[in-house]
């Protein structure tokens, strides 16, 4: 059951940092709020067909939990797509990616760690630090592009002059997505992954169409490349991705889901490389590295089993 998660998992990834490109390219047609919008909205309405059955049993206790999960992806989201339009791809990967910092950083809280959980240990710490580390390399500029020597250290420290308004909304989302990650250590072992799947995107469709007039004037231009963003974007990178993710955060721990996003922009320079012939230099094939590193570290080093909800 775990092996099926992370594997699903990491096809959740795969397509998430497939996609990145192509909502950046969606984002000429569109406002980022508006895309926004339309997305959830199509996405909802995909989980409320394929998943009828589950409407009858949705309590108070559902509708609680998906209000407060809805409102932490909503936050992600709109931060992200807002920045993306204000920064560079690369840039806007590196900052999601400090969700692998929050995420252990904000378990440690007792208020905020899931039930039965325990401290992250020592490996947890590391792998995020290493998985950390490589996405600062894997993404964001070196702060001297002309550096003398195949191996200079400037050639591998980041640029962070060139930090812009995108930049630290961006950093927002990347709040937004370590507590929606805690969110659902909380509740998905309660509920069962149909329903919780349908009320998150649901609210956070709610939660976006209440934002939208004090984020932008919202436009859209209905092009070809913006319906096909938005129909991938909707079907296949949130339906079908979070109704993986609620199910197999009912398993996984936190931690591990977060160090598994670390994935995400290694995805994207895959995508770029088979369909634009964009090949990797020493300094991000290093981060790349790295990440799985940070990742490996985390899951071979063995841990006290913590039981979920479901075994407890």
């Amino acid at each position: 059951m775990k092996l099926r998660a992370y594997l699903l998992m990491v096809f959740v990834v795969a397509v998430w940092g497939s996609t990145f490109v192509v909502i950046k390219g969606a984002l000429a047609d569109a406002t980022p709020a508006a895309f926004n919008l339309v997305r959830m909205t199509l996405a909802f309405a995909l989980l409320a067909v394929a998943y009828h059955r589950a409407w009858r049993g949705i309590t108070r206790h559902h509708i609680a939990a998906g209000a407060l999960v809805g409102l932490c992806l909503a936050a992600g989201y709109q931060f992200q797509t807002t920045g993306l339009a204000r920064t560079t791809p690369s840039k806007s990967a590196f900052i999601t990616g400090l969700v692998v910092v929050l995420v252990p950083l904000l378990s440690s809280i007792p208020g905020l760690r899931p039930p039965n959980a325990r401290r992250p240990r020592w490996n947890a710490w590391t792998g995020a630090a290493i998985a950390f580390t490589g996405i600062l390399l894997l993404t964001a500029q070196p702060m001297a592009e002309h550096a003398s020597g195949a191996f200079s250290l400037m050639s591998f420290l980041p640029d962070l002059h060139s930090i812009n308004f995108g930049d630290m909304l961006t950093f927002g989302c990347s709040i937004g997505f370590a507590l929606h990650c805690i969110a659902l250590s909380h509740v998905s072992p309660r509920i069962d992954f149909q329903p919780l799947a349908l009320l998150q995107i649901g609210f956070c469709a709610v939660f976006m169409a209440m934002s939208l007039p004090f984020i932008e004037r919202p436009e859209l231009h209905w092009t070809p490349r913006l319906i096909t963003a938005l129909l991938i974007a909707a079907a296949l990178a949130t339906a079908t991705a979070f109704s993986i993710q609620s199910w197999a955060q009912s398993i996984l721990p936190s931690t591990h889901i977060a160090l598994l996003l670390t994935l995400e922009p290694v995805f994207a320079w895959i995508t770029s490389f088979v369909f634009m012939g964009e090949r990797l230099g020493m300094r991000p094939a290093t981060g790349a590295l790295l990440i799985l590193g940070g990742i490996a570290l985390t899951e071979l080093v063995s841990q006290p089993h913590v039981p979920t909800a479901h075994e407890a």
